[in-house]
């Protein structure tokens, strides 16, 4: 997934994670952030004195996996233990704040709610002060989640487990929520912590980072080659489908079962802030996983999250449009990544109409964009989510306007087309009109301009026989290829 019109063809695949319906399970904390301003040394002691002027709390460890979900528009069924105290009624007020999210929280009495205190000056952290109990819950506690869990199984698409070794996921415990998840058919991917790995065993993918999978194997982690036997050597200790190593800087390396590794180089364009980038990473294959990407596309997907993530203060979240957005942006250098074959064109159209947007189409020769042609394309996107422009052939052209015509080539009217931000893909077909490639396609709109009346239009009985509908578009007088063709001619005398 590394060139220009991988990526592009990601988007869809992006757009459907809504679609899934996520367990979480976990350690829950609360991320405190307290920032203020520097400005003296201590006159007790050689330290920073710190004015504090706000503070913020948020969701961490399993909690800001959550937050990614949603901010990825999927439902999330969340399971987690805290104390008895302040902390946990604020944790409990974040959740019910989170949109689509429904959460069992079994009290712990004597337990102390983990709690991150960051303190903040000018952009940098000066502290971090850690409260909390880190052992395992009571066998009573457990039983209680771990039957709750398996309630929700049934409605869900996938699985994810998020271990900060508070507690939750402890000895035994990871491997009996692993074990009634598979028992349910359903896949399980794990953000791991600590020294035994076996305790996943059965996992459908474990995501560790470089120090994760040092301790893990006891093996050298330095380079490629180390990295992947290491990896290998996990998998076998596991029975995992997938390891998937983060690398920081160096990216991610994907390793499967059965397969060769791939390396994904990471996408970051500045790093701001690590912090919480593990828990994006784990939210995004759960989503495109769950949701029926492939291994390839998930990892894909995550690595770009990861790089958006690093680059913003604190344990943010990604939302699903910040990803299109970064994938548009990477692609926007290429308007060629926007001119599709039929197959690939139609392949898109049914992913976008899959998750819930609205695919228009108009069609044309667009020999010399002008701004009647820019009229009917802005009208039309502006009633759909996406634009596929259909575009004659040169031979199409020929037949339909004679030898003289086209002026310009048909791959340099197709990239005119695709230049435009209103055109979310082009397709060229040689028909004299483009009623099959609307069969292939299966738009739900259709716009023409005005000239025609909607008889005349090629394809519409087709789009109004699935339900969709067919839009004319009021004409701009004194535009046309044709005229300026003559206008030209005339000028030259």
């Amino acid at each position: 997934m590394s060139s220009l019109r991988d990526q592009q063809v990601l988007v869809p695949v992006i757009e459907r994670m809504s679609s899934a319906t996520v367990v979480c399970a976990g350690d829950v904390m609360l991320d405190s952030f307290v920032h203020g301003e520097v400005s003296r040394i201590s006159p007790e002691a050689p330290i920073p004195v710190l004015r504090i002027k706000r503070c913020q709390s948020m969701l961490g460890g399993a909690g800001n996996a959550a937050r990614n979900l949603v901010a990825l528009g999927c439902a999330v069924r969340f399971f987690s233990v805290t104390g008895d105290d302040t902390e946990a009624g604020t944790i409990r007020s974040l959740l019910d704040e989170l949109p689509g999210t429904s959460a069992v929280l079994e009290c712990e009495p004597g337990r102390q709610t983990p709690v991150k205190t960051r303190y903040l000056a000018h952009g940098q952290q000066l502290l971090r002060t850690d409260n909390e109990t880190a052992v395992p819950v009571s066998a009573g506690t457990h039983e209680q989640l771990l039957g709750a869990f398996s309630a929700a199984l049934p409605a869900c698409s996938i699985v994810l487990l998020s271990d900060y070794a508070k507690g939750v996921l402890n000895g035994d415990y990871a491997q009996e929520f692993i074990a009634a998840a598979r028992a349910a058919g359903k896949p399980v991917v794990v953000d791991p912590k600590g020294r035994d790995f076996t305790r996943y065993r059965g996992a459908t993918l474990i995501k560790p980072n470089l120090h994760e999978l040092g301790e893990a194997t006891g093996m050298a982690v330095s380079g490629d080659a180390a990295q992947e036997t290491a990896s290998r050597r996990l998998l076998s200790d596991t029975g995992a489908d997938y390891i998937l190593l983060t690398r920081g800087p160096e990216g991610m390396l994907l390793t499967p079962a059965n397969g060769l590794s791939a390396n994904f180089p990471a996408m970051a364009r500045e790093v701001y802030d690590v912090s919480g980038a593990g828990d994006t990473v784990a939210a995004v294959l759960a989503a495109a996983l769950g949701s029926g990407a492939s291994i390839s596309e998930a990892v894909a997907i995550a690595n770009i999250a990861a790089g958006i993530v690093v680059g913003r203060a604190g344990t943010a979240v990604v939302e699903r449009a910040g990803i299109v957005e970064e994938v548009r942006r990477r692609s926007a250098t290429g308007a060629s990544d926007k001119i599709f074959e039929r197959a690939k064109a139609a392949q898109l159209a049914r992913s976008w109409t899959e998750s819930g947007l609205s695919v228009g189409f108009t069609n044309g020769c667009f020999d010399l964009l002008h701004p009647g042609h820019l009229k009917v394309l802005e009208f039309a996107r502006a009633n759909c989510d996406r634009l596929l422009v259909g575009l004659n052939s040169d031979q199409s052209v020929r037949r339909l306007k004679g030898e003289t015509r086209p002026v310009q080539d048909e791959m340099a009217r197709a990239l005119v087309l695709a230049s435009l931000a209103c055109v979310d893909g082009v397709v060229i077909f040689g028909e004299d009109t483009p009623a099959e490639l609307i069969r292939c396609l299966r738009p739900g709109l259709l716009v023409k301009g005005g000239e025609y009346n909607p008889q005349q239009v090629a394809g519409a009985d087709l789009v109004e026989s699935w339900g969709g509908k067919l839009l004319l578009v009021e004409m701009m007088p004194g535009w046309s290829t044709t005229g300026t063709l003559a206008r030209l001619a005339e000028s030259q005398g």
